[in-house]
């Protein structure tokens, strides 16, 4: 099991990652796990390299160390009672979301969810509306979109996940935007497939972008 050190314990997910957290094992896989070991002394700390079934070494074995060390501090600042009431309250202000726009968008499951809430692009398809397009305007309303196409599961899927550290009001505007959108949609849908209209840069060729990448400035 990997622990990864994004949401309660601060990091940021930031393009992608970084994945960097602990990986938990059971006692009966960790004869196999990497080399070299990090073992405490009783004053100190060592490397051991002397495992016979160990899976060999890792390219990076120490992991994104500025990461952790942000981490580990961070959780000793917040101690574990404020800890885990910024868990508790990122996942209220999840299931605030989603109770608010369940008759909006569709609703992916419907039951409680933990931090993120999934819901889908199922409803504006009629207008030929895609989640690519819902997210490209929310951009001309001042919204960096959710994660969207994820979970694979979830066809169109539209993966919302608020922090712990938005206040009431902050959702509530969220909630206005996005229902502003999906009526956007039924009544002129063609604004959400041209957007976003507001920034620098209008709507890129994101397969040509990865494919022939510009690597200068």
């Amino acid at each position: 099991m990997h622990l990864n050190l994004h949401k309660t314990f601060s990091t940021p997910h930031g393009g992608g990652g970084p994945g960097a957290g602990p990986i938990c094992v059971v006692n009966k896989l960790e004869k196999f796990l990497p080399v070299p070991r990090i073992t405490k002394t009783q004053n100190s700390y060592s490397l051991e390299y002397d495992h016979q079934k160990s899976i060999g070494r890792l390219h990076a074995f120490f992991g994104n160390f500025a990461v952790l060390v942000r981490a580990y501090s961070y959780i000793r600042s917040m101690g574990p009672d404020n800890l885990k009431k910024a868990s508790q309250l990122a996942v209220l202000n999840a299931n605030y979301i989603r109770q608010a726009l369940q008759d909006v968008l569709f609703l992916a499951y419907e039951k409680p969810c933990m931090h993120e809430c999934v819901f889908s692009d199922k409803n504006m398809r009629q207008y030929r509306v895609s989640t690519l397009d819902f997210a490209k305007r929310l951009i001309d309303h001042g919204y960096h979109p959710p994660t969207i196409y994820f979970p694979l599961v979830v066809p169109g899927a539209i993966m919302i996940e608020p922090t712990e550290t938005e206040c009431k009001d902050d959702l509530d505007q969220f909630i206005a935007v996005i229902k502003d959108v999906v009526r956007e949609a039924g009544e002129n849908s063609e604004n959400l497939r041209q957007a976003p209209t507001r920034t620098k840069l209008r709507r890129l060729d994101e397969t040509r972008a990865a494919r022939k990448p510009c690597l200068r400035g």
